[in-house]
């Protein structure tokens, strides 16, 4: 039964990052206005995360959805996802304004229009996923399902 369970939330999380960064990609200004909000990059890191962050999404999501390679792309997705909550969070905690710019958009907004809360559980939750398949990365439907490891054996995911 695990390995169905791993499929569905392996499907879930890629679908989350592939729309996610094909959202953002298309709009540059709007990427570069999410990223800045947060006030935590340096203004010369700006553009690059702005670009990096969509493509990054969209190529881990793809590994995701293809299952090919899910145990280091969950692992990013762990990074990542452990990222934006530290980011949401310290927004939070800082008084900020900002709309997340998690899919599209972004940048300051009304303090009535944020909804920390809500992007730090969703976020939690597509963590809490993404954690299930580093620890079991062996799923149904995947392109490769066995991975050679250190030893030179199949990966049960175990």
């Amino acid at each position: 039964m695990l390995p169905w369970v791993g499929t569905v939330l392996r499907v879930v999380v890629g679908t989350v990052w592939v729309v996610a960064g094909s959202l953002k990609l298309p709009d540059p200004a709007a990427a570069e206005r999410a990223v800045r909000a947060y006030q935590l990059a340096p203004e010369g890191l700006v553009p690059l995360l702005a670009f990096g962050l969509p493509v990054l999404e969209i190529a881990v999501g793809i590994l995701l959805l293809a299952g090919v390679f899910v145990r280091p792309a969950a692992v990013v997705s762990a990074l990542l996802l452990a990222g934006f909550i530290a980011a949401v969070s310290s927004a939070w905690a800082r008084g900020l304004s900002i709309d997340c710019g998690c899919f599209g958009g972004g940048g300051e907004v009304d303090a009535d229009s944020t909804a920390y809360l809500s992007e730090i559980v969703r976020d939690g939750a597509l963590l809490v996923a993404a954690l299930f398949l580093v620890a079991r990365p062996r799923t149904r439907w995947a392109l490769l399902d066995r991975a050679p490891t250190s030893r030179g054996g199949p990966d049960a995911g175990s």
